[in-house]
């Protein structure tokens, strides 16, 4: 499965310092989805390079929209962290379309052999 990592990135108007834990976190949680057999996806490095070029002044007008885009073509949601309005709008997405949403990464089934 595509299997989209969904949690905190700029929460509570995080700093620099900590949108760069956040990631870390978003990235090492895909790399255990990927070690189970999955593609990891994050929205937020889909869209970060999309940003450093367009400007940070047009963050807002790029994150999410790219972020719910990669949503739809994924399989289903692990949704980790804190609170986060953008990843609960990430699940809101795969829920309405009925599409698994796991909690936990102990959740998460291994994919088949062969098949990611």
């Amino acid at each position: 499965m595509w299997v989209m990592v969904a949690g905190p990135y700029t929460a509570g108007g995080a700093d620099p310092e900590q949108r760069r834990a956040n990631l870390r976190i978003l990235n090492q949680v895909a790399l255990t989805v990927f070690e189970r057999g999955h593609i990891p996806v994050i929205g937020v490095n889909n869209a970060l390079p999309v940003i450093a070029e367009a400007g940070e002044a047009r963050f807002d007008e790029l994150m999410m929209p790219i972020s719910l885009a990669m949503a739809e073509r994924c399989d289903a949601v692990l949704r980790v962290g804190g609170a986060s309005q953008g990843a609960d709008r990430e699940v809101a997405r795969f829920q309405a379309a009925g599409k698994p949403v796991f909690r936990n990464l102990e959740e998460l089934p291994p994919a088949e052999e062969g098949r990611a």
